[in-house]
C-alpha cells in the first residue's frame, strides 16, 4: 500500500513517530480488506494506544478531549439526560449526553461524524445545539457506571426474576414443590412402615428402570450423534470465501476470577482468532476486589480495544452474574464466552457467523465442541476427556437433530445478542446457567445448534478440584431441573412430550441415578456374592432380570459410550481407559451427594474450579 494512500490520521501519527510507516500501510491494507475505520484498525492491531489517536482527532478536529476533562464533566452531568436512552443504544453507538444549558447539548461522542447519533439525539431532544466532546470508549464507560451502576447490577442480579419469577432459581423450591416432596416422603414413608418388603421391592424397581433408560437415552442420542458431522458443518472453502467487510462485531465475554496464573495465555488465545480486530469487542469482566488477577491482566497488556469491565461487590457471586452485567456493555451483533483457560480454534467465530448465516430465524445459538489439551496428565484427565468426547461430539449433536432440547455448556456458546436479551440472558442464580438457558431457549420456541468447532480447555487433573466442579455442575443440573418443572403442564404445551421427557432424562435422571445407582449395584452384588436370603425377596423375576441387566449392560454400554469417543478425535491410545468408566461413575456419585447437600445449605454459592494446574500446552494437531 503506497504511502500517498495514507489519510492525515495516518501521516500525523507516523510523524509524531507514534506508528511506522510500515504498520500504517498494513492497517491500509486491512482496511481493504475488512472495512472499518482506520483508527480503529491501528488500535486494534496494538500498532496505537487509543488516547493518543483521540488525541489527534481532537485537536484536528477542534473538539475537546474528554479524557482531559472527565472530573469536570463529571460534576456537570445531568443524569436525566441519559436516562432517555437505553444503556445498550448509548454502548452500541459509543456517545453519552452529558448535559444540557441554554439550549447547548454536550455530549460524548467517539465517531463525531457517525449520522447515527445525530439522528438519535435529534429524535430526543429537537434542533439543538450539539457540543461534541470527542470521547474514548473508557471515557464514555466511566459515565455510564457513573450515571447507570446500580440498576445495572440490580438488572445483573433480579432482572430475569423480575420479567420471569417462574424461571429464576432465586427461590429453589417453589411451595407447590414443597409440599409435593413431602407428600412423596410421607407416603413412601407410610408404605415402608406398612408393607417395607414391597415398599422396597417397588423403590428398587423405578430406580432400576430409571437407570436403564438414562442409558439407553444416552446411546440412542450417540448414536444418532454419530451420523451427524455434516449438520452445520462449515468448510474451509466457506470460510475463505467470507467478505470481511459484511463480518459484524463480534462481542466475547471473557468473566475471570482468581485467574493470574492463566491470564497470559488466555490472551493470546484471544489474539490469535482469525477475526478482524477492529471488529472484535473483547470485555474482560473482573470481580473488583480480585486485584491479583486485574494486575496480571494490565501486565499483559492486551490490546487498547479490549475492555476491563469491573463487577461491583454483590451476592450472588457467579458467573452468570458477571456476564449479565457485561451483556450490558457488549455492543456486537453476535457475542460469545470464553473462559480463563480456554484455547478456541482461530477461525471459531467466522464459523459461527457463517452458521448463522445458514439457519433460520429460529436458531439462536450454536454451542461449539469443547476437549481438553491436557488429556495425558494422568488417569483423571482422561477419563474426563473421554467424558467430554462422547457428549459434545455425539450426545448434543444427536439432541441437535433430535430437535430436542440442547443443555449448553458453559462456554464457546454463540448468540444473537439481540435474542439473548430478549431471552432474558443467564439467571445469576443457577450455578449452570448455560444448561438453564438451553432448556428455556426451548421452552420460548427457539433452537440451539451445533458446530464443527472445538474450544479447547484445561481439564482437572486433580480430584479434589474435580470433585468441586462436578458438584457445581450437578446441583445446578437439580436447579434446571427444579425451575423447569414449576409448572410441568405449560413446559410439555412449550415444548412437547419428548421436549419435557428429556428434561426428566438428561437433567433430572441423570443426577438422580447418580444419587442412588452405586447403593443398588452394592447392595445387588452383595446379594449375589453372599447368598443371604434376606434379599431374596424382592430380587427373583422381573426386578432380579432387570437388576441383572443393569448391572451388566447398563455398564457395558457406559464402557461402551466412552469407547466409541475417541474415534471422531482419534484419540485411540484413550480406548482402554474406558474400562475404568464404573469407577469414574462413582466419582460422579460422590460429587452428585456433595451437589445435593449444597443444594440446600448453600444453593447459589460457585465452587471455584482452579486453573493452571497443568504445563501442557494445546499443539497443532489436538
Amino acid at each position: 500500500m503506497k504511502k500517498n494512500k495514507a489519510s492525515f490520521l495516518g501521516e500525523e501519527l507516523i510523524k509524531r513517530g507514534l506508528i511506522s510507516e510500515e504498520e500504517l500501510n498494513k492497517a491500509l491494507q486491512i482496511q481493504e480488506e475488512s472495512g472499518g475505520l482506520l483508527g480503529e484498525i491501528l488500535v486494534g492491531e496494538g500498532f496505537v494506544k487509543m488516547i493518543e489517536l483521540f488525541y489527534i482527532i481532537a485537536e484536528k478536529e477542534e473538539l475537546s478531549l474528554g479524557s482531559n476533562d472527565l472530573e469536570i464533566c463529571k460534576k456537570l452531568l445531568d443524569p436525566d439526560l441519559a436516562h432517555r436512552f437505553e444503556v445498550e443504544t448509548l454502548v452500541i453507538h459509543q456517545f453519552f449526553p452529558i448535559n444540557l444549558e441554554e439550549k447547548r447539548l454536550k455530549v460524548f461522542v467517539s465517531n463525531q461524524k457517525n449520522p447515527k447519533v445525530d439522528e438519535l439525539l435529534t429524535e430526543e431532544f429537537g434542533e439543538l445545539e450539539i457540543q461534541k466532546i470527542i470521547a474514548t470508549s473508557r471515557d464514555i464507560r466511566f459515565m455510564l457506571e457513573e450515571v447507570f451502576k446500580e440498576e445495572m447490577v440490580d438488572e445483573a442480579v433480579n432482572g430475569l426474576f423480575y420479567r420471569s419469577p417462574k424461571e429464576s432459581a432465586s427461590t429453589v423450591f417453589t411451595s407447590g414443590q414443597i409440599i409435593f416432596f413431602l407428600l412423596i416422603i410421607a407416603l413412601s414413608a407410610f408404605l415402608a412402615y406398612l408393607y417395607p418388603i414391597e415398599a422396597l421391592k417397588y423403590f428398587l424397581y423405578f430406580f432400576n428402570i430409571l437407570f436403564l433408560a438414562s442409558i439407553l437415552f444416552k446411546f440412542v442420542l450417540s448414536i444418532v450423534g454419530s451420523f451427524q458431522e455434516k449438520k452445520n458443518f462449515i468448510s474451509q472453502e466457506e470460510i475463505d470465501s467470507i467478505d470481511e467487510h459484511e463480518l459484524p462485531i463480534y462481542s466475547i465475554l471473557v468473566p475471570v476470577y482468581k485467574e493470574p496464573e492463566v491470564i497470559d495465555k488466555l490472551i493470546s488465545s484471544l489474539k490469535n482468532l482469525d477475526y478482524p480486530k477492529s471488529k472484535l469487542d473483547v470485555l474482560f469482566l473482573f470481580e473488583e476486589g480480585d486485584l491479583e488477577t486485574i494486575e496480571a491482566a494490565k501486565k499483559a497488556s492486551p490490546p487498547d480495544n479490549w475492555s476491563f469491565i469491573y463487577i461491583p461487590d454483590s451476592l450472588p457471586k457467579t458467573k452468570p452474574k458477571a456476564c449479565n452485567y457485561g451483556l450490558k456493555e457488549a455492543r456486537g451483533e453476535l457475542l460469545t464466552i470464553y473462559d480463563a483457560e480456554d484455547m478456541p480454534e482461530a477461525d471459531q467465530l467466522k464459523k459461527a457467523y457463517l452458521a448463522f448465516q445458514k439457519s433460520d430465524d429460529k436458531v439462536i445459538c450454536f454451542q461449539s465442541a469443547l476437549n481438553y489439551f491436557n488429556r495425558d496428565d494422568n488417569i483423571l484427565t482422561k477419563l474426563f476427556t473421554l467424558e467430554y468426547s462422547y457428549w459434545f461430539d455425539y450426545m448434543l449433536p444427536g439432541l441437535d437433530a433430535l430437535k430436542l432440547p440442547i443443555p449448553l455448556g458453559g462456554t464457546s456458546n454463540h448468540f444473537k445478542i439481540e435474542k439473548l436479551r430478549e431471552l432474558g440472558s443467564w439467571d445469576p442464580y443457577n450455578v449452570t446457567e448455560d444448561a438453564d438457558l438451553g432448556i428455556r431457549a426451548n421452552a420460548r420456541g427457539y433452537r440451539v445448534g451445533v458446530l464443527n468447532s472445538t474450544t479447547y480447555e484445561e481439564a482437572n487433573n486433580k480430584l479434589s478440584n474435580w470433585i468441586n466442579q462436578r458438584s457445581r455442575w450437578l446441583k445446578g443440573y437439580l436447579q434446571t431441573f427444579l425451575v423447569h418443572n414449576r409448572q410441568p403442564l405449560k413446559f410439555i404445551q412449550k415444548v412437547g412430550f419428548r421436549g419435557w421427557f428429556t428434561l426428566q432424562i438428561f437433567i433430572g435422571g441423570s443426577v438422580l441415578t447418580h444419587l442412588v445407582a452405586p447403593f443398588f449395584w452394592f447392595l445387588f452384588i452383595f446379594w449375589l456374592l453372599s447368598g443371604t436370603p434376606y434379599f431374596g425377596e424382592f430380587y427373583y423375576g422381573t426386578l432380579l432380570q432387570i437388576s441383572l441387566l443393569n448391572l451388566l449392560f447398563g455398564n457395558f454400554l457406559g464402557i461402551y459410550l466412552a469407547t466409541i469417543a475417541v474415534f471422531k478425535r482419534k484419540y485411540y491410545s484413550l480406548i482402554i481407559y474406558a474400562l475404568l468408566n464404573p469407577i469414574y461413575y462413582l466419582l460422579q456419585s460422590a460429587a452428585a451427594w456433595k451437589a445435593l447437600y449444597q443444594l440446600f445449605a448453600n444453593p447459589f454459592y460457585w465452587e471455584k474450579t482452579q486453573h493452571g494446574l497443568t504445563s501442557k500446552e494445546v499443539n497443532e494437531n489436538d
